[in-house]
């Protein structure tokens, strides 16, 4: 798994004393991966579920397992691994060290780790249901929150007890794609984004039928881009074949017809400061599609009627409870002109153009970024670097809007 990793040099991991313990593994690897350099911490109860010398292999280092046993860390290793690392990230994290951290406890390593850092903290809980549920725990988790440490998860599900219901860790691939915004500015506190992403299909009968060209990726990581900018995020997804980004609400379409309707309901049940059309919608559906599979007869080709589908950005355009309406642009010439007549025709703010040779299905992209009055070029780079550039953009204009509606007060 390619994740972008701006922040992150070094990590320390702390696990602590569950199941989930094991899961770790896959943790280091692709932290390692990513080029992280990692250092691991265990508990005596961690190390009965999970040897110590699995991720001795794993990092290149010796684990530390007491306060007191000289090592590289020398002796006081609680110290010297805090000031080694950028983020430290305790995982699985039982509600025994969730308790002791939000106490002040330090009576082992991991805890005494978690007293004495200055860099920030992700907990990654697992715990059986009614361990996460209980009142005592859920004060202990939101007194960290308001310390400033960071939570991943609990997730639902099945849970080795038997039990199913929250408690359960989530995987390390979502960790994975959590930390690359972790660290990241929060330029979109506070505000509701909606986007499309995607193609749309549009049947002709039960087993064929039209649609746009479009991997998804340049959509999906706009989402993950804007979840990072600590935006609540909304995806509204054609057939892809991608994760859903950890963190934000997937809702899943196949025609034209369908996503709108969700994008309404997505702005009638939460509202939203922005819309961000990114999906490649077809503009045309079969005015009646045939029910079972369409036969040949005589070697003639069948006679097909189109009509238009709805035009979403256009929909969105004429509502003005969404503060910012962005929409794509896929042309092979003329960019700048076409991208700048689509945004006044459909009363977006911002249009995001490209060149539909270059940009489909590549993991690079080269954009314009075209309001009425101004233009601006960005890339080639990556649709990660891509979907940060636009939230930036982004964020700058509504940090506009508010400036301008306060000076209109004042």
């Amino acid at each position: 798994m390619e994740i972008l990793m701006t922040t992150l040099r070094s990590v320390t991991l702390a696990i602590t004393g569950g199941i989930a313990a094991y899961k770790c593994c896959e943790l280091v690897r692709g932290l390692k991966k990513a080029g992280i350099d990692v250092h691991v911490a265990m508990t005596e109860h961690a190390a009965a579920f999970v040897g110590p010398i699995t991720f001795e292999a794993l990092t290149g280092h010796p684990v530390a397992l007491t306060e007191w046993a000289p090592g590289p860390q020398g002796s006081m290793p609680h110290i010297e691994l805090n000031r080694s690392n950028d983020l430290l990230i305790v995982m699985p994290a039982t509600a025994n060290i969730i308790a002791k951290a939000a106490h002040g406890i330090a009576d082992d390593l991991v805890s005494t780790m978690i007293a004495a850092r200055r860099q920030p903290v992700l907990f990654v809980p697992a715990m059986n249901r009614f361990m996460w549920e209980n009142p005592a725990n859920l004060r202990n988790v939101e007194q960290l929150r308001r310390d400033g440490a960071l939570f991943a998860g609990p997730a639902c599900g099945f849970q080795a007890c038997g039990d199913v219901g929250a408690g359960r860790m989530v995987e390390p691939s979502e960790v994975l794609d959590l930390l690359p915004g972790l660290l990241a500015p929060k330029s979109l506190s506070g505000r509701r984004v909606v986007i499309t992403a995607g193609p749309t299909f549009e049947p002709i009968d039960d087993v064929r039928g039209i649609t746009n060209k479009s991997s998804g990726l340049q959509g999906y990581e706009i989402a993950r881009a804007s979840r990072d900018a600590g935006a609540d995020v909304t995806l509204v997804s054609g057939p892809v074949h991608l994760p859903t980004p950890f963190g934000v609400k997937r809702v899943d379409v196949t025609t034209a017809a369908e996503m709108l309707a969700s994008v309404e309901e997505a702005l009638k049940a939460n509202g939203a400061d922005v819309f961000i059309g990114v999906a490649a919608v077809a503009d045309w559906r079969i005015a009646t599609a045939v029910s079972g599979k369409m036969k040949k007869t005589d070697g003639r080709p069948p006679e097909l009627r189109f009509e238009e589908n709805p035009d979403i950005l256009r929909t969105v355009g004429t509502r003005s409870d969404v503060k910012l309406k962005v929409g794509f642009a896929a042309e092979a010439e003329n960019l700048e002109a076409y991208a700048r007549g689509k945004c006044i025709s459909k009363h977006a703010d911002l249009i995001v153009g490209n060149l539909a040779r270059t940009a489909i299905g590549s993991p690079d992209n080269c954009v314009l970024l075209v309001t009425p009055e101004s233009a601006e070029a960005f890339g080639p780079a990556s649709k990660r670097e891509v979907a940060l550039k636009i939230v930036s953009r982004i964020a700058s204009m509504l940090n506009s809007q508010t400036s301008l509606i306060q000076n209109h007060a004042d």
